[in-house]
């Protein structure tokens, strides 16, 4: 493991890729109702290609393990000391770590997949307040819509871990749960860390919902919450048996590499 006071690597030069400025304009006007036929027409050819590139992109990129949590911890701060722990044990295992690439916990959730050799991997989602590209990336994928790049997360992790987070933490947090609740989804891992910062959560899922049996008791089943890298990483490991034992094969005539 690198020292803890090691001057961190310089950012890397931002690559064109990697989408600055305002959220694209078409987001907002995809939500604010019927247009003419040929625009959601069009629309559709956007949404399906963002579809395919994300596919093409994500293909060979193994089993990963996707951790999730706040862009505005510093590097001083436990959690982004137990995040890169945590990556550094993911990377170990074999699996990838995918984050979406920014600063704080993905940055630390990266940065610990590189220290030992594991795959990194981000994928960013254009904002208006844009986030720059962390230094610990081997690549890096950026979407238009939300909606597909939470396709992308799921149907290429293995497991998910949410570290102490915000609003767009919960959305991922949620979206996960209420997919293994429906059973849309099986074998699937869900880790929260920080039982500080997640037990007041668990608190109301147990004490509101569970007792107005708008979930069940079972239902809070669904998730392990820890402080101990190894104990996430035992959960997680439930995950791994269904990796095939070979991955895809490529081919040159469509341009993969």
């Amino acid at each position: 493991m690198a020292s803890e006071t090691e001057k961190p690597p310089e950012p890397i030069e931002q690559p064109a890729q990697w989408h600055h400025g305002p959220g694209h304009p078409d987001v907002p006007l995809f939500l604010e109702g019927p247009r003419s036929r040929l625009a959601e027409f069009a629309r559709v050819l956007r949404i399906s290609s963002e579809f395919v590139r994300g596919f093409r992109a994500l293909h060979f990129i193994g089993p990963c393990v996707t951790v999730f949590g706040s862009a505005r911890f510093s590097v001083e701060h436990p959690y982004y000391k137990l995040a890169r722990s945590l990556g550094q044990a993911i990377g170990r295992s074999g699996l990838t770590v995918m984050t979406g690439g920014g600063p704080g916990i993905m940055e630390a959730a990266n940065r610990g997949a590189r220290e030992v050799g594991g795959p990194s991997l981000g994928c960013n989602i254009q904002l208006p307040a844009e986030q720059v590209p962390n230094p610990y990336l081997d690549r890096f994928v950026t979407f238009r819509y939300f909606f597909i790049r939470k396709v992308m997360l799921v149907k290429y992790s293995r497991a998910f871990v949410v570290m102490p987070g915000g609003f767009g933490t919960l959305d991922e947090l949620f979206e996960a749960v209420t997919l293994v609740q429906t059973s849309k989804i099986s074998g699937f891992p869900i880790v929260l860390m920080g039982t500080d910062y997640w037990s007041p959560l668990l608190h109301f899922m147990r004490n509101t919902l569970a007792r107005n049996r708008t979930i069940d008791l079972a239902d809070l089943e669904i998730v392990t919450i820890t402080d101990s890298v190894d104990e996430a990483m035992e959960a997680i490991g439930t995950s791994t048996t269904t990796v095939p034992a070979r991955g895809p094969r490529r081919i040159k005539l469509l341009g993969e590499r």
